[in-house]
């Protein structure tokens, strides 16, 4: 999508004010959608006149077309103000909204319409073309989930296993990317650091060996062994770290850990969408970000969000077709957070990141090779 200038409500009153008719959430949908002008999507064509039932008819093909149409906007029967209610609470809340909040801030008529709001609006978080990280950046694995009992090490029945990328900004954190992936394996690791770190800058993980192709991959490796080593996994990668201490801590507060596992995917995206903009002064340029990104993402329904959670998850998800491998992981259960969680397996070690919020980082591995 070709940028244009940032014309966006600063205040909810304004929001109100300016998007309180129709008309005038489908006029700013057209100037985001196509901010150099009307191009048919058959003939390509720049010509084309409204017409009184709100499509636009192209002048050579005579094809009609709604703004809508192509969006995650397609085919809704709720009015395009209350669809613009809704991004804006999304995007003012600064831990994000559950469904069912939403569905009551809203007055929707059921908890599954806002369910599937949410999970539209998720898909339209990440941009297309978005810049990889670059300078030094921290990349490591957890599981998310509560203890179980009867499995040992990496066995797992009801964990999802993400990789978490974090920016080095000196002492803080910039940008992040995750992910959620099917095992440890270098062919799992690599294809998610080359979508998300540029090639040639630093990338700085422990001594698994599922990272040991980096290198050769144009990668500046920098590792940190644990074994033998007195400063703790925290202390050597302390922004991924913390990157999901928070993620857990935003599951646990506003879905109550309730995020089945076939869907984490996009809730990981929503989290990143926020973290990377948390210091955003304005909550008007979130909801610009968002819209502008709702007309670009591709149609779903709640059906197609329900099937494709069940029968086809990528461990590759929102990656680029050159960076996928071949492997498949289909869980369809739910996870829950529980209060201690294993950091390092094969030590049997526990950290507790918080004594007020049910925290904890369990890592996936078994550092023989550490």
């Amino acid at each position: 999508m070709e940028e244009m200038v940032e014309d966006y409500p600063r205040t909810l009153a304004e929001l109100e004010s300016r998007f309180s008719r129709e008309q005038a959430c489908r006029e700013y949908l057209f100037r985001l959608r196509w901010p150099e002008g009307f191009r048919c999507s058959r003939c390509d064509d720049a010509k084309a006149w409204p017409l009184r039932s709100g499509l636009w008819q192209g002048s050579r093909c005579g094809y009609q077309i709604s703004v809508t149409a192509g969006t995650i906007f397609q085919d809704t029967r709720t009015p395009l103000t209350v669809w613009f209610r809704a991004m804006w609470w999304v995007t003012s809340q600064k831990n994000g909204v559950s469904a069912l909040r939403l569905q009551r801030v809203l007055g929707l008529g059921s908890y599954q319409t806002a369910w599937a709001w949410l999970h539209k609006l998720r898909r339209a978080m990440v941009r297309p073309g978005r810049e990889r990280l670059s300078g030094k950046v921290e990349v490591d694995e957890t599981y998310l989930g509560g203890l179980e009992e009867g499995v040992r090490g990496r066995q797992t029945d009801s964990k999802a296993l993400i990789v978490v990328a974090a920016q080095e900004a000196g002492q803080a954190i910039g940008r992040i990317r995750m992910r959620r992936i099917p095992d440890v394996s270098a062919q799992s690791l690599v294809p998610f650091v080359e979508e998300s770190v540029e090639p040639g800058h630093v990338v700085h993980t422990d001594g698994w060996l599922g990272y040991a192709p980096l290198q050769s991959h144009g990668y500046v490796h920098k590792i940190s062994f644990l074994r033998g080593n007195k400063q703790s996994p925290s202390e050597l990668l302390p922004r991924v770290h913390w990157v999901v201490s928070l993620l857990k801590r935003w599951l646990l507060g506003t879905h109550q850990g309730a995020v089945s596992i076939e869907h984490l995917d996009y809730y990981l995206d929503e989290f990143t969408f926020r973290f990377n903009r948390h210091k955003s002064r304005s909550r008007g340029k979130l909801f610009f970000r968002l819209v502008q990104q709702a007309v670009a993402a591709e149609p779903t329904t709640y059906r197609s969000i329900i099937e494709s959670a069940r029968t086809d998850w990528s461990p590759n998800h929102n990656l680029q077709p050159c960076a996928r491998n071949n492997s498949r992981f289909q869980p369809d259960n739910r996870f829950s957070m529980a209060k201690n969680e294993e950091l390092h397996p094969r030590a049997n070690s526990v950290y507790h990141l918080s004594t007020t919020v049910v925290l904890a980082l369990a890592h996936s591995r078994r550092r023989s090779a550490g």
